[in-house]
């Protein structure tokens, strides 16, 4: 938060101090847990890989590292993802509040020159009494007929000091959410350097892990990928899942088929939204953006907020949510295929629905 606003703040904490004082006188991925509603990653130490190649037996091994660190970093994604949005949030909900309390502070000064204007009358009267002012008039009558007026001048007094009592409350209350709102945009901003740190040290380590390989090693662990998914696509097939799988397409769901499709071939990057770069679910939150239907940002909150399907029942416009921790995203284009962004190194693809392990499906154009 800038300087102005933390003086707006502060302004406000001490006109409220100030009247009370005046009245008394603020993919590739391995199968993880389920997730945190708000999680914040911790940092946990890398080994550093060895320089030297691996043994040609051991690539498996070394597949299903390069699993679980792209998995890790993708855990990691969803953290930076989310607590950004929360920060944003927050940053929307101060700027509200600044408004709020800059515009209490103004009535606040008009209310304090309403009374200063009412005890100077006061100090013309000699602050006398009514019922002196009555004995000394020279014109007891004229006295008289403006008694309805002093009765109504004093019925103002009471309500400019109710008003100004409700004032300085609501002050101190927009000044208590403000700072409690900062407390949490700062703790936001911790959670998301952190989620940061890890997703580059994961991705780092991927990266070193892979550079040992050489040329002959890398084609295999290709390979071996490939073969993994295979498989696992076809168990998915070979179980039927499919036969009764009969769902339409709406209108909306066109459109953010359309859309995700069209970003095929454009690189994954962690955190982005496009329009060159996607993460998983910033590749399904554009596209149904682009549907008209805005959704959740990060896989975890499409997971938690969307209307729940079963797998049977799915259609083209769907999300697949992956892995027991709503890690990853993608969207259902039909007959078994995926359109999804995978992990660092990867472009948008068409995949098998089936090659990771399916948590569950969500409808973003439920009704």
């Amino acid at each position: 938060m800038g300087r102005g606003r933390r003086s707006v703040l502060a302004a406000a904490v001490t006109v409220v101090c100030a009247v009370t004082l005046l009245g008394a006188s603020g993919t590739a991925f391995a199968s993880a847990q389920r997730p945190d509603p708000n999680p914040t990653p911790t940092v946990a130490p890398s080994a550093s890989p060895s320089v030297t190649a691996p043994p040609d037996k051991d690539l498996e091994a070394v597949r299903a590292r390069l699993d679980g660190l792209y998995h890790d970093a993708a855990v990691a994604t969803d953290a930076y993802n989310a607590a950004g949005e929360r920060a944003e949030k927050q940053s929307a909900e101060i700027a509200d509040l600044e408004q709020k309390i800059a515009a209490g502070q103004a009535r606040l000064d008009a209310l304090k020159d309403r009374a200063g204007a009412a005890a100077r009358a006061q100090y013309r009267t000699g602050g006398l009494p009514p019922q002196a002012q009555f004995l000394l008039s020279a014109d007891p009558q004229g006295f008289l007929d403006g008694a309805g007026r002093v009765l109504a001048g004093q019925r103002a007094t009471s309500d400019l000091i109710t008003e100004t009592t409700r004032t300085q409350q609501d002050l101190r209350q927009y000044a208590d959410d403000a700072a409690d709102r900062l407390r949490q945009l700062e703790a936001n901003r911790k959670a998301k350097a952190a989620a940061q740190k890890r997703i580059k040290e994961r991705i780092k380590e991927a990266e070193k892990l892979q550079a040992t390989l050489e040329a002959r090693q890398r084609e295999r662990l290709a390979e071996l990928e490939r073969q993994a998914a295979e498989r696992a696509q076809t168990a998915w097939l070979g179980s039927g899942v499919l036969k009764d799988v009969r769902g339409k397409a709406s209108e909306a769901d066109e459109k953010a088929v359309e859309f995700a499709t069209a970003q095929i071939g454009k690189p994954y990057e962690w955190g982005a939204e496009g329009p060159k770069t996607f993460d998983c679910s910033g590749l399904t939150s554009q596209a149904w953006a682009a549907a008209g239907r805005p959704i959740p940002r990060t896989s975890q909150e499409q997971w938690k907020q969307l209307e729940h399907v079963a797998v049977k029942d799915m259609r083209p416009g769907d999300l697949i949510i992956y892995f027991d921790d709503a890690s990853h995203v993608a969207l259902y284009v039909g007959d078994g295929t995926i359109v999804h962004a995978p992990r660092p190194g990867r472009t948008v693809t068409l995949a098998g629905a089936g090659e990771m392990p399916i948590l569950g499906v969500v409808r973003p154009d439920a009704g």
